[in-house]
């Protein structure tokens, strides 16, 4: 249901006294980086008392997931409602409370798949930080080509097991749960015999390996599962139609990578942060060049709010999701070469912190489907263009 504009204007009057009034000082640099990010889960350490203070307010007002519903640890805000939300925290420059994989994936689908059992059990600790998510999709045989995946999960009467391995897995040494993509007919199209499940990481059987990269920081690992026993209630949607999950949440997934492509993690626009550069201000080609790409990410971030407005009008993103992702990941390359070119030689200093940032843009072409399969899917399924 759509508020009137009194409507809007008294949520947002009373949103922005709240705001002021319960986000401390600390957290108003609009920083979203590793070092700030609250991620949650039971063995997170808060960095601040200011970010612990801010994430427990926020959980009682529903605003960790402002437009999940209510009875599940949501603010249940409409789609208007939620643009006055980002506008009030850009407005003061907050940082967000709570940020994970239980909220930009596994969230979204349990909310479209789940059972209201499995909702009310998994959704409000997500909302509380209080536990942390991990995605094992990808396996050594089975990247882009997805629906390969070989991890076997046998049916055994009163509970599922599963044997095989994950890699490129996202935080895994840190997640308390992990989703996942497993196997449960091998006889049937590759497409057809997935199922996805939810897996306590405690479980026996279950082990990480952190991967070392380029960038000197491991957030990836490889994730294996020997002789591990789950619970039959923990299979999303139906058995063998883990595909249909997998495909929607993979649509967030690329929404998410394609938002952060509009983040400098800094609180701040590009053009201001080239200007503090060695070169920034009097190299008038790298001043165009930050200049496009503001105007490239205002872009990017509308067409986002666009479809994001038609999914709440019972569209679809569908396809199109590769498009955003796509040019997300481009977008964030060239945020941060643009930074190590104002920055001349002072930027390759390992501690100052953007030669790590810019190494690790490399794998944003390969993370979440590579740019050249989201390409693939663009020319194919959008643009109907022959294989």
């Amino acid at each position: 249901m759509s508020e009137t504009t009194e409507q809007l204007s008294t949520f947002q009057a009373e949103l922005r006294a709240w705001l002021e009034e319960n986000c401390p000082q600390e957290m108003r640099d609009g920083r979203n980086d590793e070092t700030t990010i609250c991620w949650g889960g039971k063995n997170w350490n808060f960095t601040s008392d200011a970010q612990r203070t801010w994430l427990q307010r926020c959980v009682t007002k529903g605003y960790t997931v402002p437009t999940w519903p209510v009875e599940y640890g949501g603010a249940g805000l409409s789609r208007d409602e939620e643009k006055v939300f980002h506008a009030e925290m850009a407005r003061i420059n907050a940082r967000y409370p709570l940020q994970s994989f239980g909220i930009w994936m596994l969230g979204p689908a349990l909310l479209h798949f789940g059972t209201h059992e499995q909702k009310l059990h998994y959704l409000p600790p997500i909302a509380r930080g209080e536990v942390r998510w991990c995605q094992g999709y990808s396996e050594p045989g089975a990247g882009s080509d997805l629906a390969n995946v070989q991890t076997k999960c046998e049916d055994k009467g009163d509970h599922w097991l599963v044997n095989g391995q994950k890699i490129w897995t996202s935080y895994a040494d840190k997640a308390d749960w992990i989703f996942a993509l497993v196997r449960t007919d091998k006889d049937a199209p590759k497409h057809k015999g997935i199922s996805f499940v939810l897996i306590n990481m405690e479980t026996e059987g279950v082990s990480t390996r952190p991967i070392k990269l380029i960038s000197g920081v491991s957030p990836f690992c490889e994730t294996f599962f020997d002789d591990v026993k789950f619970p039959k209630e923990q299979v999303v949607g139906t058995v063998n139609r883990g595909w249909d999950v997998a495909k929607y949440l993979l649509t967030h997934e690329r929404e998410m990578i394609s938002a952060a492509g509009g983040s400098m993690g800094t609180g701040r626009p590009l053009g201001a942060v080239i200007a503090d550069c060695e070169t920034g201000e009097t190299d008038p080609v790298l001043r165009g060049d930050a200049m496009r790409a503001e105007v490239d990410t205002l872009a990017v971030e509308l067409t986002l709010e666009r479809y994001k407005d038609q999914a709440e009008a019972g569209g679809s993103v569908g396809d199109a999701s590769a498009m955003l992702k796509y040019m997300g990941t481009e977008l964030n390359k060239r945020r941060l070469e643009l930074l190590m070119a104002a920055g001349g030689s002072d930027a390759l200093e390992w501690d100052d912190g953007r030669a790590p940032n810019w190494l690790r843009t490399k794998a944003n072409s390969i993370e979440g489907g590579t740019s050249e399969v989201m390409l693939s899917i663009l020319s194919k399924r959008v643009l109907g263009l022959p294989g």
